[in-house]
């Protein structure tokens, strides 16, 4: 026979309050909506399990052999429905599969790092290839964040925007364009360029704009990664498009200039996605809090 789990609650605070009007209290109900449940509960346990004793109630024998038990089972269904009592996210100990972009690589991981040593020391961190990114890896479970340029995707993937970055060009002090005060669209397109492309892709807006205006350029190289080209900008003179804010520390370890570009390029927009599975994931949930905080700190002011 099936039973209203509802019940068990009744029951255990029918045996403990010993009284129809306190348990009624107790479960924010009336008193003759609690008769009734003792009523029920009799008819299951055939049992009259709380009897009168002058104006007082009093269990029976089978009501003191259940009440312990019942207050058990009692309370392991407050736990299982209640808020979770897992672990501090902040002591709990989880490996992260991560897929960041590389243009954060040398700026942003670092800091994380250092943060969850603090805020989260049980944290650790994988990171996973990008080539994951012409997968479904967060769906799969591959990946549990990706960080970095955000593709339109699964429409159940949860996303957010972090910073939005400004494009600049970087060249050694040595480069010819760094003794210009200005940088036209003609001496731009006149400089040799790297590109950063995991996909070996040579052209793309800053060319669409220059051919606006009558102009190309030229592109001797096509590296995978924003560390790399940066470092070759440093020992020979081309021109690498980066990040303004995210790319600053390495722009300053490696003695590397800026300057605007004199084409108008979008926006660089980046923020992090996750899958349904993590997002009341409370370990999860303070993992993409940090991320938060620290691409903010990171971007800095503009």
């Amino acid at each position: 026979m099936d039973h209203d789990l509802n019940l068990i609650e009744a029951l255990d605070a029918l045996l403990t309050e010993s009284s129809v009007t306190k348990a009624a209290e107790r479960l924010h109900t009336s008193a003759p909506a609690m008769s009734r449940t003792l009523a029920r509960l009799r008819r299951a346990f055939d049992d009259p399990l709380l009897v009168r004793a002058g104006r007082d109630l009093v269990p029976t024998p089978r009501a003191l052999e259940l009440r312990g038990e019942v207050h058990a089972v009692a309370a392991r269904a407050r736990a299982l429905f209640g808020p979770s009592t897992a672990a501090d996210p902040r002591t709990a100990v989880r490996m992260f599969d991560l897929q960041v972009t590389d243009m954060l690589s040398t700026t942003f991981l670092p800091s994380l790092i250092d943060d969850l040593r603090s805020q989260a020391p049980g944290i650790s961190l994988r990171l996973r290839p990008e080539n994951l990114q012409d997968t479904p890896a967060l769906r799969e479970g591959l990946v549990d964040l990706e960080i970095g340029t955000l593709r339109p995707g699964d429409p159940e993937i949860h996303s957010e925007t972090l910073v939005t970055e400004t494009l600049v060009g970087a060249i050694r002090p040595e480069h010819p364009l760094a003794k210009v005060k200005t940088v036209t669209p003609k001496r731009f397109a006149a400089a040799d360029h790297i590109v950063v492309s995991r996909r070996g892709r040579a052209h793309g807006p800053i060319d669409d704009r220059l051919a606006e205006l009558g102009l190309s350029r030229r592109v001797i190289a096509v590296l995978p990664s924003f560390a790399g080209a940066l470092h070759v900008a440093r020992g020979t003179d081309v021109v690498c498009v980066t990040p303004a804010r995210l790319g600053r520390p390495m722009l300053e370890t490696l003695g590397l200039r800026t300057f605007p570009l004199p084409v108008a390029v979008p926006e660089v927009v980046l923020g992090m996605a996750w899958h349904p599975r993590n997002h009341h994931d409370r370990t999860h949930a303070l993992l993409r809090d940090r991320v938060r905080r620290i691409m903010t700190l990171a971007a800095g002011p503009s």
